[in-house]
């Protein structure tokens, strides 16, 4: 059993390079993609992370926001699942937060580019895999949760 899951968890996100997200296609089938690790994290309950706001993964989360991400890492065996909300976000505030110098490469038109947004996922609950056993756990929106602790990703 965990002792502090938000450690145990915040620990192994932070080194991975590579997030997995998964949205709800219109047919109920899951959808996953790869995706650059979140630009932002609100200990393990809040990610932000950059995407094309004509992306089919920006449709599926306005028609159905259910949805889960997943870090895996491969050297240990080990990963976490959360499952939670997913919301767009296309407001300034939340995407001057997270924009990086070079993002024009993805974005042309800048921090207003109007193909850019971010997307916040919000998690309710996850399951934590390492040593040959499973862990199920909820996120809650304690004081220790809710610090403001940003990964190293954030510039």
């Amino acid at each position: 059993m965990m002792r502090d899951a938000e450690k145990t968890i915040g620990n192994l996100i932070e080194k991975q390079g590579v997030a997995f997200v998964a949205s709800i296609s219109e047919d109920g089938f899951p959808n996953m993609k790869a995706m650059l690790p979140p630009r932002k994290r609100v200990g393990i309950r809040e990610f932000y992370f950059t995407t094309n706001t004509s992306s089919m993964r920006v449709a599926q989360y306005r028609k159905n926001p259910n949805a889960s991400i997943y870090f895996c890492d491969r050297r240990f065996f080990r990963g976490v699942m959360l499952v939670g909300r997913m919301e767009v976000l296309e407001d300034a505030a939340s995407k001057e937060m997270i924009w990086r110098e070079g993002d024009t490469m993805y974005y042309p038109g800048g921090v207003t580019d109007p193909d850019y947004c971010v997307l916040k996922f919000v998690a309710e609950s996850g399951r934590y895999y390492a040593n040959f056993h499973s862990e199920s756990f909820e996120v809650g929106g304690d004081e220790r949760t809710e610090s403001a602790r940003e990964n190293k990703n954030d510039a």
